[in-house]
């Protein structure tokens, strides 16, 4: 995810619709910028299928409550051998919530 919404390049994201003609290609021109969701997220349509995602579609951070800062948190204390009860009272955030982050953490490792 981006800092300033100006670096939101629509040449680098991809549309991830099945359905969609032109899944998965970079740099064709079908994707465009669409505003920003309510958290100020830079939104993406595709021209081609004119499916709306935003910046942080298939990534870890996607629809998550928890901020970008504290997920980069997680994974830093768990690099360093923290298990999910000290990462618990660490952050005082609930173990079936870091759970899942690290979940979603491997699931992207495997892709």
């Amino acid at each position: 995810m981006t800092n300033n919404k100006l670096e939101a390049d629509p040449k680098k994201e991809f549309c991830s619709d099945p359905n969609c003609s032109d899944r998965g290609k970079r740099g064709m021109g079908n994707i465009v910028r669409y505003g920003h969701d309510k958290n100020g997220r830079q939104r993406f349509k595709c021209k081609t299928c004119g499916r709306v995602f935003v910046e942080t579609k298939n990534t870890v951070f996607y629809n998550r409550k928890l901020s970008e800062d504290q997920i980069i948190l997680i994974c830093k204390l768990l690099v360093e051998k923290n298990g999910i009860r000290a990462i618990e009272r660490i952050m005082e955030i609930h173990r079936d919530t870091i759970s899942d982050v690290v979940e979603d953490l491997a699931r992207h490792a495997r892709k």
